[in-house]
């Protein structure tokens, strides 16, 4: 990758690299009974600055409530791990694993929080939700 003003000396990936297909749904087993929320943290999130290549680090946190479906953890821990050494903006970062769970899952409702780690003297938290539409049937 080249910026304006220097040369980045390492391999910087592109979004192409992270597959949902790591992904693996399993059956909530008591949907028909109640609904549960459910709150995932990962506080070891690391990817790469997309303009300069240097790490980024933070916590992401999910927070949903399933329909028929669960994430499997140790599925969405190698889906996060996919991230290392990709270059994303932070609010790119939040909206892609939304984006990515909602499709696998099909959630009622998620929330993914990015709480990234200061840089400069500056630190960024990003949310971004989905909520199920209600089916006309």
């Amino acid at each position: 990758m080249k910026n304006k003003h220097y040369d980045i000396p390492f391999t910087v990936e592109t979004t192409d690299v992270i597959t949902s297909d790591l992904l693996e749904p399993i059956e909530y087993g008591y949907k028909s009974k109640r609904s549960i929320d459910i709150k995932i943290t990962q506080p070891e999130y690391t990817s790469v600055c997309p303009m300069t290549g240097l790490p980024d680090n933070g916590t992401i946190i999910i927070e949903y409530r399933p329909d028929a479906h669960l994430v499997e953890l140790k599925s969405l821990k190698y889906y996060l791990m996919q991230y290392r050494n990709v270059g994303m903006f932070y609010e790119h970062v939040v909206n892609k694993i939304l984006d990515d769970l909602v499709s696998v899952i099909n959630p009622l409702y998620m929330k993914v929080t990015g709480e990234f780690t200061p840089r400069g003297g500056i630190s960024s938290v990003g949310s971004a939700e989905y909520i199920k539409e209600p089916s006309n049937n």
